[in-house]
């Protein structure tokens, strides 16, 4: 059994490559082999988001405070709340961030496949689509 203690897990920002605007990650777990489970805390000010993207074996988000976007390609935006759980099929093109008037902060649970890859980044959220996305 491993504890980490409140304090030892460093927070970074968002790589410019893969999100919009603010948005802070902080790793919750990469579990061993054979487990392949990886979790984070994401804190995205209003606005922020991540670039499209597709999980190979899906993704699952458990909002814990805010308001926020998400989008799967071709389908009309949703707004999500705290308290909101959201399972994103594997490979299912998508993208999530905070309101545009809030902050929303997430945990993002996903599983590697035998490859090793969790996450397949793909071209940024324009403002068009994100002001689009949900009324």
């Amino acid at each position: 059994m491993d504890i980490f203690p409140v304090g030892s897990r460093q927070s970074r920002l968002g790589e410019i490559d893969n999100f919009t605007g603010t948005v802070w990650r902080e790793q919750i777990v990469a579990a061993p082999e054979p487990a392949r489970v990886r979790a984070g805390f994401a804190r995205f000010e209003p606005r922020a988001r991540t670039a499209w993207h597709t999980h190979p074996l899906g993704q699952t988000l458990c909002i814990l405070s805010g308001v926020g976007r998400v989008q799967a390609w071709g389908q009309k935006g949703r707004l999500v709340r705290a308290g909101d759980v959201i399972w994103i099929p594997p490979n299912e093109k998508h993208w999530h961030g905070a309101h545009s008037t809030n902050t929303m902060t997430y945990i993002a649970i996903q599983e590697s496949n035998v490859d090793d890859v969790h996450v397949s980044w793909l071209e940024h959220v324009t403002d068009e689509q994100y002001d689009g996305a949900v009324d």
